[in-house]
């Protein structure tokens, strides 16, 4: 075999165990992330927490993720993906080994701000990993796949929870959470390497034939500057800003897809986590389902985005040439009308209810995965895509704290009725849809290519 048949051999062999690697990773996380979602309301019932409380419980956890989602993108641009997600795993199986010895509800907000911390290096340092084994024109696909780990991950770290909570009690449940991630942290250590070079292969480099279609006419960025992962200004962007670092040079435009996906994502994320939050505890509380019969519902929403975060990724590729803004436009239409369906009959049947969930989470997965996976790494480059996806998602999980802040109180002060909270995602998914039209109206302007 020819000295290029096995370095070929041998990157496909990594570039396999990278994926496994940081979908496992990402999919664990969910484990020690989703637990304390799935047995709030048996929480709240056997420690007398309010859903007031509990709001705020989630809300405490949220911030501390956002915050640690811009730390993370500082810490993993230093130290590396693999030294950040290492720690972030170990530091979350331990605080969902300390709720299981909960007994009120300060105990919960101390460990929840922790895991908060630890659960903000899973996104940002695997999509940094990604960045460095993937090729643009690969990407919508490969991350597409890849990003099937959170729905996978969130529906059956639910179900992990529902079938332990019903068995031994939601202490125990909590305690099979910090085992699944530590098993994942085992296999991560030995699978996953930070990019190519760390294990002597050479960089995967990006290419003419990697550009969306409608962008390959155009001038390409000089080789010095793809080289170095420095991304060129577009046809009528502005002058670039350098911040003096001689990692990264951004420029008005760029800075302002990222700031513009942010806000969508700010929306977007207000929706998921309000029904990845609370689902469960509307079916036991406001249809009368069991513990463990809510939590197999409310999977339903991970299921089908499972499906929406495929059918994204293989689109935009496939049939929109990289074009990550327009098919999400689409799918975010979808997204309006099954928030609609919530509205109108969902909070009457819950069978209704279980059919709005899918519809939601089929068409808000996709844009979900797609802009923050895929299309992080495609505006800020590889070598700024660990810091854009930690942005992006940063941004976007300030709307997952506001969620928490304002659901458990708007449930309490509606004295246990759903309909004012699922008007509120309603009106959120309409805004969504409105900002990521903006991004389309750019894109054809030639003011970002997204």
């Amino acid at each position: 075999m020819s000295h290029y048949d096995c370095e070929a051999a041998a990157m496909r062999r990594w570039r396999t165990l990278v994926f496994s690697s940081t979908w496992l990773s990402y999919w664990g996380f969910y484990f020690c992330r989703k637990a304390f979602y799935g047995l709030k309301s048996s929480l709240g019932q056997d420690l007398d927490i309010s859903a007031t409380e509990l709001g705020d419980i989630g809300f405490v956890y949220l911030t501390a993720y956002t915050l640690g989602q811009f730390i993370s993108a500082a810490l993993g641009h230093k130290h590396g993906p693999r030294v950040l997600l290492l720690s972030g795993m170990a530091v979350s199986a331990c605080t969902n080994i300390a709720f299981g010895f909960a007994d009120n509800k300060w105990t919960l907000m101390t460990f929840m701000a922790i895991n908060g911390l630890a659960q903000a290096t899973g996104w940002s340092g695997n999509v940094g990993t990604m960045a460095a084994w993937t090729t643009r024109g690969e990407r919508g696909v490969v991350m597409g796949f890849w990003s099937t780990c959170f729905q996978v991950g969130g529906a059956m770290a639910t179900a992990w929870a529902a079938f332990w909570l019903h068995n031994i009690g939601w202490r125990g449940a909590f305690f099979t959470a910090s085992a699944v991630l530590t098993a994942v942290w085992l296999y991560f250590y030995a699978a996953q390497r930070n990019r190519p070079e760390d294990v002597g292969l050479p960089p995967l480099h990006e290419d003419e034939g990697e550009q969306p279609e409608d962008q390959k006419a155009s001038p390409e960025p000089s080789q010095a500057s793809s080289m170095a992962g420095i991304p060129e200004p577009l046809p009528e962007a502005e002058p670039e800003l350098d911040d003096g670092s001689s990692d990264w040079l951004w420029n008005r435009s760029m800075i302002t897809t990222i700031l513009l996906v942010g806000s969508f994502y700010f929306f977007v994320k207000f929706i998921r986590y309000a029904l990845w939050s609370w689902t469960p505890f509307f079916l036991e509380n406001n249809f009368g389902l069991r513990g463990d019969e809510a939590g197999y519902l409310s999977t339903v929403f991970d299921i089908c985005g499972f499906f929406g975060t495929l059918t994204a990724g293989i689109l935009s590729d496939k049939l929109f040439s990289g074009r990550r803004a327009t098919i999400s436009m689409l799918m975010l239409v979808g997204m309006v009308a099954g928030c609609g369906l919530l509205v109108w009959v969902g909070q009457r049947d819950v069978w209704f209810f279980g059919l709005a969930i899918g519809v939601v989470g089929f068409m808000l997965f996709g844009p979900d995965s797609l802009l923050t996976g895929a299309g992080a790494m495609d505006i800020g480059s590889r070598r700024a895509a660990l810091a854009a996806a930690g942005i992006i998602n940063g941004m976007g999980s300030l709307g997952s704290i506001v969620q928490e802040a304002i659901v458990g109180r708007l449930f309490d002060e509606s004295r246990g009725e759903i309909g004012p909270v699922l008007e509120l995602l309603f009106g959120a998914s309409l805004v969504s849809l409105a900002i990521i039209s903006i991004v389309v109206w750019r894109n054809r302007r030639g003011y970002s290519d997204l």
